[in-house]
């Protein structure tokens, strides 16, 4: 929160940007017209930079073979202090240039590394909590090892490219996500800690992408924003709770709420785009059957092997 303050804050003061006109959703508004150039350059410089000290610091961490305890390591120490460097470079690199990685890359890039990192969390929570309704499915039950094993690279990689995506812009919808970015360096950085997997800080970091989607949504004048707000809680109500340790009576009141909100909104909006909430489960659902079926024929393709 109080690194978005000051972005909010400390915005590029003095820079004159001409945007070119929004041409829908596969534009994304705030890049500079025309070649990049230094801005481009400095722009991958950092972010590349950035992601090989943070797969160094995993792939240290990996080696130490430490078990998870409360206090930070220096491996953590040093995860943090470096993340608030790159932070501070890319303030800068905004504000002496602007141009970020939007300027050579297709936004839908930014968005489905979000994506499939909520497919892999999806995944790997599956021993635990289930998948649907807390049922769980064997094949994907398989695919958790090699997916914690890997896992760190494939998110840090989606954080830290959605992070050098944007120029740091203070408009609300830039502040909400890297607020939401900022919250997953912190997850990444405390690897090796009891708080990385603790089931109320994981649920609530997989669960704020509800917010972020919907308050942008809201805040770009949107009319789709029931869609993110009841796609992600219907998520959230299908498979998250399950593994909170919640009794059934408390899973029940949350489910009659979450059909309550969604048959009031769409009285107002019309039933006929109730089916619009499916979108995002049906999505990642389907995306974490195909990655886990993908997945269990490579491991049992090698185990056949040898």
């Amino acid at each position: 929160m109080v690194l978005a303050g000051l972005i909010a804050l400390l915005r590029p003061y003095g820079l004159q940007v001409s945007f070119l006109p929004d041409t829908g959703a596969s534009w994304y508004y705030w890049q500079l017209p025309g070649e990049g150039g230094i801005a481009s350059v400095t722009a991958w410089a950092g972010y590349l930079t950035h992601q090989l000290f943070m797969w160094g610091v995993i792939l240290y961490g990996q080696r130490l073979k430490l078990k998870p305890r409360t206090r930070l390591r220096r491996i953590n120490v040093i995860a943090l202090v470096g993340n608030g460097v790159f932070i501070t470079l890319h303030w800068l690199q905004t504000h002496l240039y602007y141009g970020a990685l939007a300027e050579d890359v297709p936004v839908f890039s930014s968005q489905g590394s979000v994506i499939l990192l909520l497919v892999m969390v999806l995944i790997m929570e599956t021993p635990r909590r289930g998948l649907l309704w807390g049922h769980r499915f064997d094949w994907m039950t398989q695919c958790r090892g090699l997916l914690l094993r890997y896992h760190g690279y494939v998110f840090s990689w989606a954080t830290l490219y959605t992070f050098w995506y944007h120029p740091m812009e203070s408009t609300n919808g830039h502040l909400i996500g890297f607020f939401y970015v900022f919250l997953l360096m912190l997850q990444v950085s405390l690897m090796m800690t009891s708080v990385h997997t603790h089931r109320y800080w994981t649920a609530t970091l997989e669960t704020l992408v509800l917010f972020h989607g919907v308050l942008v949504a809201w805040l770009q004048g949107a009319q789709m924003w029931p869609m993110f707000l009841f796609g992600f809680a219907g998520m959230f109500v299908i498979t998250t709770m399950h593994g909170l340790g919640w009794r059934w009576y408390t899973r029940t009141v949350i489910l009659v709420g979450y059909i309550g909100a969604m048959l009031a909104v769409y009285q107002w909006r019309g039933f006929d785009k109730l089916h619009e909430v499916l979108r995002i489960p049906f999505i990642l659902y389907l995306l974490a059957f195909v990655l886990s079926g993908l997945l269990w024929l490579g491991l049992k393709g090698r185990r056949r092997s040898t």
